[in-house]
């Protein structure tokens, strides 16, 4: 199991300064799935403020933007979402039961 970070969507100015389609905010989400076809995922919003010289939007790749949300957020956090995802998924498969079969 792996966690599969996605962008959902981005949020840009398109005008700011002498720059155009500024990319000012990142929807992440952030999912794995077990072997029995268990499902956990989170979603969340950053914002972003992009150093240097802007990547052209058309050119931005989602890897980029992944990137970026994570620097974003910070290594801690992400570990963080991360190990929350796998605990997630870690509860719906061990779990007890008890009742009787009548």
């Amino acid at each position: 199991m792996a966690v599969t970070w996605r962008i959902e969507n981005m949020e840009r100015d398109l005008v700011q300064g002498d720059n155009t389609d500024i990319v000012t905010t990142l929807h992440w989400r952030a999912s794995d799935e077990d072997s029995d076809g268990n499902t956990a995922s989170t979603y969340g919003t950053v914002g972003v403020t992009l150093a240097g010289t802007p990547t052209p939007y058309v050119d931005i790749t989602e890897e980029q933007a992944i990137g970026w949300a994570k620097d974003a957020l910070g290594e801690t956090y992400v570990t963080s979402i991360e190990e929350g995802i796998a605990f997630n998924l870690n509860e719906r498969t061990n779990f007890t039961a008890s009742g009787t079969p009548w």
